[in-house]
């Protein structure tokens, strides 16, 4: 692992999380960004990884540049490890020197064998998510001590920045899901009308038939809808020629 550059960081390095936010292009975008801050905000700190439960399970959304992908990882296959217990415990983790270290084992010797000595995991209390943490790591014995409250502050503030963008991309995603769901009834209700004025039905039996056509085929009602409406409108289309 290449040492980086560490310490507070002045001028430009010293934009609110916020801006970054701004700036990004989504969730991912900000979490990478946010754990290369963490690495030049934090003294000490040469790597940071971003721990969030996602669909029951742990994952890494993001790390900063040099972190060895299994550091994060061999801690999820054994369900133990700084960041897996800060963010299933919501308590803060810190192992001065993990060559002292006897909670994780399997863990310590891994990480040892990259060349880290001092791991930080904080809880990040993310809305809407049963757990997550930032994770920082440091390559000499206790090198992380002058920068806990430094890592405390910035956990805070990314705690904000992650909520916020997390809230964004739920919004988009609530947009998506009824623009989806009004093309879904326009079509339907489509299907309904060309099988009235073909059939000579009320709505109601329209919609039934169409129900019950598309549970005997196993599909989807908006998808057998859509079948409707194409092969009228290509028939349609072919009485014009």
């Amino acid at each position: 692992m290449t040492q980086q550059t560490t310490g507070p960081a002045t001028g430009p390095n010293k934009d609110p999380l916020d801006h970054a936010m701004a700036r990004s292009r989504g969730l991912d975008t900000l979490l990478r960004d946010l754990t290369d801050r963490a690495v030049v905000q934090v003294p000490g700190a040469v790597a940071c990884s971003v721990t969030v439960r996602r669909a029951d399970r742990l994952m890494t959304l993001a790390g900063s540049t040099g972190l060895p992908a299994g550091l994060d990882l061999r801690q999820y296959e054994n369900g133990s490890g700084p960041c897996v217990d800060a963010a299933e415990s919501g308590s803060a983790q810190y192992s001065p020197d993990l060559a002292a270290e006897t909670r994780w084992p399997a863990y310590t010797e891994y990480a040892l064998a990259t060349g880290v000595r001092c791991v930080l995991a904080l809880p990040l209390p993310v809305e809407g998510e049963t757990g997550a943490a930032l994770n920082l790591y440091g390559l000499e014995p206790d090198s992380l001590a002058r920068g806990l409250d430094a890592a405390r502050a910035f956990a805070e503030r990314a705690a904000d920045a992650v909520n916020e963008a997390l809230r964004i991309e739920r919004q988009q995603a609530s947009a998506a899901d009824v623009r989806t769901a009004l093309l879904s009834r326009s079509v339907i209700d489509q299907a309904v009308g060309m099988l009235m004025a073909r059939e000579r039905i009320d709505a109601h039996r329209a919609l039934e038939r169409l129900r019950r056509a598309s549970q005997e085929r196993n599909v989807k009602l908006r998808d057998l809808c859509a079948q409707v409406v194409a092969r009228a409108s290509g028939g349609a289309s072919d009485r014009r020629q």
